[in-house]
């Protein structure tokens, strides 16, 4: 008796709840109603751009989704107006939204095409290429995506390619910078090299210098010195006259060639799917 009334009780409370969630479910997968108001400001619209004025069907687009909010086909057509107005950004969201809904599978189709092309537009070879896969795969007829996608995986091949280039010059180009700064170090230390040795030559010539000096100052004093051994003038004899004279004679012509000496030396994507 107890066991009857369980199972009672479990019937009245998640039936109802089980019912409910399959009329969830069989409301999402029935197609959305459209009003006949909604469609004519959709077709309102669909007749502006094929005018090319785009930003006039942008707005119908905008008021037929105010009036529906689940109008894939508007929200498709919408994005195909802003992406003509190169606003790809704004166009994605609304390609998105369709290839999510439960619309049609070919305006899906569309949809995934078209973010296709925003990603080539973006650059974005890898998301575009699953994009045109998702496209191929509600439509695997389809040659234009099919064309895209290939295309897409060579830019996308290309992009790699040239992004391992760049590494492999901005790693020649930092090997270079070593080089230089290996180059300008070793420059560095010859010139500290050369200005020591320098500084040590210039310090012998110094030291020769005061030798020279000393030599001569010894020289000098030795000259002062030698005239106190000379007898007095009144104590020289004719002879030893002669023979001074004969002397300063011969220091006067030496130190005459000396002069003349010196005197000589001194001589640097891609198409946007119709709707």
């Amino acid at each position: 008796m107890k066991g009857k009334m369980k199972n009672i009780i479990y019937l009245l409370i998640f039936l109802p709840m089980g019912v409910f969630a399959q009329e969830k479910e069989k409301e999402k997968q029935e197609p959305v109603k459209i009003k006949l108001a909604e469609k004519q400001i959709l077709r309102t619209g669909n007749d502006l751009f094929k005018q090319k004025r785009f930003v006039d069907a942008e707005v119908k687009y905008k008021k037929a989704l105010k009036e529906n909010p689940n109008y894939s086909t508007a929200g498709y057509n919408l994005g195909n107006a802003v992406y003509e107005q190169n606003r790809f950004e704004e166009a994605l969201p609304q390609y998105e939204m369709v290839a999510k809904s439960i619309g049609d599978k070919d305006t899906r189709e569309k949809s995934f095409h078209n973010i296709g092309n925003v990603m080539m537009k973006q650059k974005q070879y890898d998301k575009a290429i699953a994009a045109y896969k998702n496209s191929l795969l509600l439509n695997p007829k389809d040659e234009e995506s099919r064309y895209n996608l290939a295309l897409a995986q060579k830019l996308l091949k290309d992009q790699q390619q040239n992004e391992q280039n760049k590494d492999k010059d901005k790693d020649k180009d930092k090997n270079q910078d070593q080089d230089q700064d290996q180059n300008s170090e070793n420059k560095d230390q010859k010139e500290d090299q050369g200005e020591d040795e320098n500084k040590d030559q210039d310090q012998n010539e110094g030291d020769n210098k005061n030798d020279e000096n000393d030599q001569q100052d010894q020289k000098n004093e030795g000259d002062k010195k030698e005239p106190n051994k000379q007898p007095q003038p009144n104590q020289l004899s004719k002879q030893q006259i002669e023979q001074l004279l004969e002397a300063m004679n011969n220091e006067e012509n030496k130190t005459q060639q000396k002069v003349n000496a010196k005197k000589e030396k001194g001589k640097k994507v891609n198409q946007e799917k119709d709707w």
